[in-house]
């Protein structure tokens, strides 16, 4: 189980890491047994394919390969190549993700990657023939292509295999059947698109070759990516962690502790993160230039660089921070998980006790007692997932829109899922959990009216360029009690909230007095939907179309309003300890270069809260016109920065539309507190 690394933190005679390790200490029998006893609850928990699944994958990607092989000499000669050259002409598929890292589940999506040559376009011949060949198969279902997205992918199922296929152009001719894509050579004149889609592929492959042993590796990020669904911080898109983040910083433990075993690389995750000084950066490697001249995350250089909050940064060229959309409160959420998941696993191995209670699954819905209900309705199972999609993709932005408007003060908890009405099927909805920032005074008489904030995230979802007649969406304030029936499991709402364990409450800070928001709230809006209609039952169509009015145009705030500035400097950052006595800067062990890399090296030496980080969000935003958010599903490594269309005219309101109200006033909260 110690792999090949040795005793020295080493594979291939190259150092693993920016730093020396922290412990080369291997694992004592207890550490076995534990870990043994993790590998059954994980395959008990029903997280590894069965064996028929296995090869009935790899015989699907085996036939995509063959399809896109036969679809590039069909370009080649629609292109007027000679037969010498048709012959010759390849395509070449890759995987990434979580099948490359060999930690999928049982149905999983595969992440996959069509590398073709220069005269292979990505519009006319990708999304135009290849589309076509597909089509036309009739083992080939539920085909989605998405052109417009930061990342473009075709989505469908092969086989009954779901498949996320992505397209990268390179300069070549011919694609060789050994091509390299972790050579930086092969992003030479390769357009962003190409960019962005090879990324995944590189960096997967990367960080499998940066860490000690594999096997370890995969068993600890595949009981971590379940422990994060678990407690509910599993989401790109929401502002959490995906799939490629816990994956960067899974790595990063094995690489400190190179001889341990799962179950002591769990507990180390834990202890490392809790006492991580954010926001420094976690890496598995150096940052490298690179020859290309390509962007890579640096804030000494990069002004929008300096405002990330907890930058986890891809270790293949060029180098990105892949945990952009966190936010204070999302940090806030995970940060409180990781405490607990620390103190779980420190009893754990006091009393011997079992694996079941640190995934045990969070109750967001008795966590708080005001929350945000977000219902969207469409006519059609297409324009559904289409807006769906789209509107998921923006609930982050609404999260750090409060927090701008409220100066922090007001936190918000979004769940990573939708939730969708069984008596509707085009109808889900999304919730926020709020509550009032951890030690502000209930005297203060501070009224939180967020009117203004929601009016801004319905105009920014409002530019939706693929807006369809019935597309709507509701923002609601709920308490506790109202909430939907459908939320719960087999839609029946338990009779009474259970009673919360105390671990839980200690992670759910000042929970009495800040989610007692219930005073002075005046809620304008219009109500949540009930059954809707179907595509042909124009009547109520209508009637729902009147309900959900057409999306105002977006409009800015008459008054900005900035953050409070809250400068952290890595200088002042004192040490903490480990089990060693070794001293740690910011989560990373010292040792002379490492020290000054943690002091001097400026990459972190002035992280800021400011103004323009929200103020970003009016003027850049995700293109994803196809309904599934790629933050999440591909778990793309880099933000994009479009500016926003303005809403067609053709579902801009002419009716006055009210404003949503949620006041909270804490004066009428002290007794309450």
């Amino acid at each position: 189980m110690m792999g090949t690394q040795g005793f020295n933190g080493q594979k291939n005679g190259q150092r693993l890491g920016i730093t020396e390790p922290i412990s080369l200490g291997g694992p004592t029998e207890y550490d076995v047994i534990k870990t043994k006893e993790l590998e059954e609850f994980l395959a008990e928990a029903g997280l590894y394919e069965s064996q028929e699944e296995a090869i009935r994958r790899e015989e699907v990607l085996g036939r995509l390969d063959q399809i896109v092989k036969i679809w590039v000499k069909k370009v080649s000669r629609a292109r007027g190549l000679n037969e010498q050259l048709v012959q010759e002409a390849n395509a070449k598929i890759f995987t990434f993700g979580s099948y490359r890292l060999g930690v999928h589940g049982p149905g999983a999506d595969i992440d996959t990657l069509c590398v073709g040559p220069r005269h292979a376009d990505r519009d006319e011949d990708f999304f135009g023939e290849l589309k076509r060949m597909l089509l036309e198969m009739p083992d080939v279902t539920e085909l989605h292509p998405v052109p417009d997205a930061h990342v473009p992918v075709m989505r469908f199922k092969l086989n009954g295999v779901s498949i996320d296929l992505l397209y990268a152009r390179l300069s070549l001719w011919v694609i060789p059947d050994d091509l390299d894509i972790s050579q930086d050579s092969i992003l030479q004149n390769a357009d962003d698109k190409t960019v962005r889609s090879l990324n995944g592929c590189r960096v997967t492959d990367q960080i499998l070759s940066l860490v000690p042993n594999i096997q370890n590796f995969r068993t600890t990020l595949r009981c971590m990516r379940f422990w994060a669904k678990r407690r509910g911080v599993y989401s790109n898109v929401a502002g959490f962690l995906g799939g490629i983040n816990w994956a960067l910083l899974v790595g990063r433990i094995c690489q400190l502790y190179p001889n341990a075993v799962p179950n002591m690389l769990v507990c180390r995750f834990f202890r490392v993160y809790t006492q991580w000084r954010w926001p420094n950066p976690v890496m598995l490697c150096a940052i490298e230039e690179g020859s290309l001249g390509l962007q890579i995350w640096d804030p000494r250089k990069n002004p929008k660089d300096k405002y990330h909050l907890m930058p986890i940064i891809t270790p293949a060229y060029p180098s990105m921070n892949s945990s952009y959309n966190v936010s204070s409160s999302t940090l806030r959420i995970m940060t409180q998980e990781f405490k607990r998941g620390h103190n779980v696993c420190e009893a754990m191995v006091l009393n011997n006790g079992s694996w079941l209670e640190l995934f045990e699954p969070y109750r967001f819905f008795e966590a708080y007692k005001n929350y945000l209900q977000i219902d969207i309705v469409a006519v059609c199972e297409e324009d559904m997932m289409n807006w769906k999609g789209w509107v998921e993709s923006r609930i982050r932005y609404l999260v750090l829109k409060i927090e701008r408007d409220t100066f922090k003060l007001l936190l918000c908890h979004p769940h990573p899922g939708d939730f969708p009405d069984k008596s509707n099927p085009f109808h889900c909805s999304y919730f926020l959990g709020l509550q009032r920032k951890e030690g502000v005074s209930v005297n203060d008489a501070k009224k939180f009216d967020i009117r203004s904030t929601v009016d801004e995230f319905k105009g920014n979802v409002g530019s939706y360029t693929a807006w369809k007649p019935g597309m709507g969406i509701s923002v609601t304030h709920i308490r506790r009690r109202d909430i939907p029936a459908f939320v719960f499991p087999g839609g029946v709402r338990p009779a009474r909230p259970a009673r919360a364990s105390v671990e839980e409450r200690r992670n759910v800070p000042d929970t009495s007095a800040a989610s007692s928001l219930d005073a002075d709230i005046n809620v304008v809006d219009r109500p949540a939907p009930g059954p809707g209609p179907g595509p042909d039952d124009d009547d109520t169509r209508k009637r729902q179309q009147e309900d959900y009015q057409e999306l105002p145009a977006p409009k800015r705030l008459s008054t900005d309003v900035g953050l409070p500035t809250e400068g952290t400097n890595v200088n002042d950052q004192a040490g903490v300890k480990t089990e060693n006595n070794d001293d740690i800067i910011n989560g990373q062990l010292v040792s002379g270069e490492t020290e000054k890399l943690a002091t001097d090296s400026g990459l972190c030496e002035s992280y800021q809260s400011s103004p323009q980080q929200l103020e970003e969000l009016d003027s850049f935003q995700d293109k994803n016109l196809g309904g599934t958010s790629v933050n999440e599903s591909l778990e793309e490594l880099e933000a994009p920065e479009l500016v926003v269309p303005l809403p067609r005219a053709a579902h801009a309101t002419a009716a006055a539309q009210r404003k949503p109200v949620i006041r909270f006033n804490f004066t009428s909260l002290a007794n309450s507190s």
